[in-house]
């Protein structure tokens, strides 16, 4: 019960502190707490320093084959080569959410830069009290002006070589503190990675990224490019398509949590009766009945610890869920809200890849108020310290691990023929169910083609077996998937050969092909028998290569129930079925 208590709490103290990611800073790193420097986006839409996440330890699990069997992979081959192994992808965990998040390869530096989070810094920056600005030029100077064309900082010295210089000596630069403390964003432009003295005004729609006017004549010459203000209304909405599909999905999560928890409490209530049912029923007994009644206890608490572990796992499951999505529509909605456009577009997809990412997980989780647990004072319980006793708890559920599949139709079948099997469900005694209404799934795919897929027909006989139906359209190698309560049951996932079409007899079934074709010496086999003594083509009696018992004039096959082993072509047919007649 610590264990379940303790699990509570701790799921408990999750769902608390949903409210409170909103009132995070967007302008100090989670974790030196300090003001963002190169701020990285990771793919959970989680931003950090650079500095921070470089502190991190890296991790990867990808094995190398043959890595410990063979100590000289790394040296030169037989034909002189050396043997290529494949590049290491690290990883790293995120601090905020514990998920798994793939590095580039260039690593830390090549993740996505969060401007906007950058922006936040220098809006603080401008609007504390005592903080200096570094000039954008020389670095090192406190800027003091603005210059509202350029959009850039400027110390004093700096400034005046920006009057002085031709091409912006037009410029309008006014005092710092005067022009950038009333603002809610700044205008600052953000310059191309690969061309650091260009400003990225253009997005290339080939490569879905933005670009400076020097990479358009470069790199992405011939490349469909325009100007950001042109392309954001169409990205635009598509991020916001993605932000309105996962508002919904948090909807339907947060009324499955709602559903669990309400699930877990009629649960324990209705616990909670079997027992005092129980304690009342044994109380009539003396030690032999006391003892009976531990038993039955501590049995009924075993079955309330796993329903109630099955649905805390599914809680935590959605709530983490929950929690990532939120985060995923408090990033975007802030990006659409208060990003530019260029600050969308830069961000587009690492957001569309998250959202896309959450909105694919499979959250479709239905529990339902399990009333299964009966006490039956009636049933015999056996003899306890010499006395028989009654009382017995009754768990009439499907226990997926007890449950088995017969047919014939489970290894093999034909192309384009009805094939069926049956699924016996059991209780966890093992004894077979008295009743249907189990929640049964089948899935049976092709082994090397993932497209191919074969719709099975489940039907409820309503006495515990169902009966599980299909007509496979393509021959091979399947795999044959049946769960129950969303387990696999005992052999599955099993392996299933669909063979082509039968293939039906088309001669005689015979004892020879001398008598059934009433004597004639033409007559052939599909035997490949011929009688030695008058040299007939026909398989006769008595003499070697004879089958020795009735056989098909078509194929030789000597049972009569079978498959023709012979594929129809012309050549084939006229010589096994040449003027074999019944007598």
């Amino acid at each position: 019960m610590s264990n379940i208590q303790e699990l509570q709490e701790e799921m408990n103290s999750m769902a608390k502190a949903l409210p409170e990611t909103k009132e995070c800073s967007r302008s100090k790193c989670p974790l030196c707490t300090e003001l963002f420097s190169a701020p990285k986006i990771l793919p959970c839409l989680h931003t950090f320093c650079a500095a921070c996440l470089e502190q991190l330890e890296p991790f990867s699990d990808l094995g190398l084959p043959g890595e410990d069997s063979d100590s000289s992979s790394d040296g030169p081959c037989l034909q002189g080569c050396r043997r290529r192994q494949p590049p290491l992808l690290l990883s790293i965990l995120c601090p905020a959410c514990d998920a798994e998040v793939d590095l580039p390869s260039g690593g830390i530096k090549d993740l996505t830069t969060d401007h906007m989070a950058l922006n936040e810094v220098l809006l603080e920056t401008l609007q504390g009290k005592g903080l200096s600005l570094a000039c954008d030029l020389c670095v090192d100077g406190e800027a003091v002006k603005h210059c509202q064309a350029c959009r850039i900082c400027l110390c004093q010295f700096c400034c005046q070589a920006h009057k002085r210089q031709k091409k912006t000596s037009s410029h309008v630069v006014v005092e710092l503190d005067l022009d950038l403390k009333s603002y809610t964003r700044t205008e600052k432009p953000i310059q191309c990675p690969s061309h650091p003295a260009e400003e990225l005004k253009l997005f290339c729609e080939q490569c879905d990224l933005s670009v400076c006017q020097e990479c358009v004549v470069g790199e992405h010459r011939q490349h469909p490019c325009n100007f950001t203000s042109n392309v954001i209304h169409k990205h635009g909405e598509s991020i916001r398509e993605l932000l309105k599909i996962t508002q919904l999905n948090m909807r339907t999560l947060e009324g499955a949590l709602g559903q669990i928890e309400e699930v877990s409490s009629t649960c324990s209530t209705h616990v909670e009766a079997v027992a005092q049912e129980i304690c009342t029923f044994a109380d009539g007994y003396v030690k032999a009945i006391e003892e009976h009644r531990d038993r039955l206890l501590k049995f009924l608490e075993e079955l309330k610890v796993q329903k109630d572990n099955l649905l805390h796992l599914q809680k935590a499951q959605l709530l983490q869920l929950l929690l990532d999505m939120q985060t995923g529509v408090e990033f975007t909605e802030h990006l659409l809200t208060n990003g530019s456009d260029l600050e969308i577009l830069l961000t587009k997809r690492v957001v569309e890849n998250r959202l896309n990412k959450l909105n694919n997980v499979n959250y479709n989780i239905h529990p339902v108020a399990d009333d299964k647990i009966h006490f039956s004072p009636q049933k015999k319980a056996g003899l306890y310290h010499g006395y028989e006793i009654f009382g017995t708890i009754l768990n009439k559920a499907a226990d997926p691990t007890k449950c088995v599949l017969q047919g014939a139709d489970l290894c093999s079948t034909h192309q384009n023929e009805p094939a069926d099997f049956t699924l016996v469900c059991k209780d966890t005694s093992d004894e077979q169910m008295d009743r249907g209404g189990e929640p049964i799934r089948v899935s049976i795919f092709h082994k090397d083609r993932k497209d191919c897929v074969i719709k099975a027909s489940v039907s409820d006989n309503q006495d515990g077996t169902y009966h599980i139906s299909y007509i496979p359209e393509e021959p091979g190698k399947y795999m044959v998937c049946v769960f129950v309560r969303g387990q696999h049951v005992q052999g599955s996932p099993f392996p299933m050969t669909v063979k082509n079409k039968f293939r039906q007899h088309l001669g005689l079934f015979h004892c020879c092909t001398f008598c059934s074709s009433g004597g004639q010496k033409t007559a052939r086999c599909a035997c490949a028998g011929v009688m030695p003594a008058g040299g007939y083509q026909g398989c006769g009696h008595g003499h070697k290569g004879h089958p020795g018992a009735p056989h098909w004039s078509c194929c030789g096959n000597v049972a009569e129930a079978s498959e023709c082993s012979i594929v129809p072509s012309g050549d084939t047919l006229g010589r096994s079925l040449l003027r074999t007649v019944v007598l």
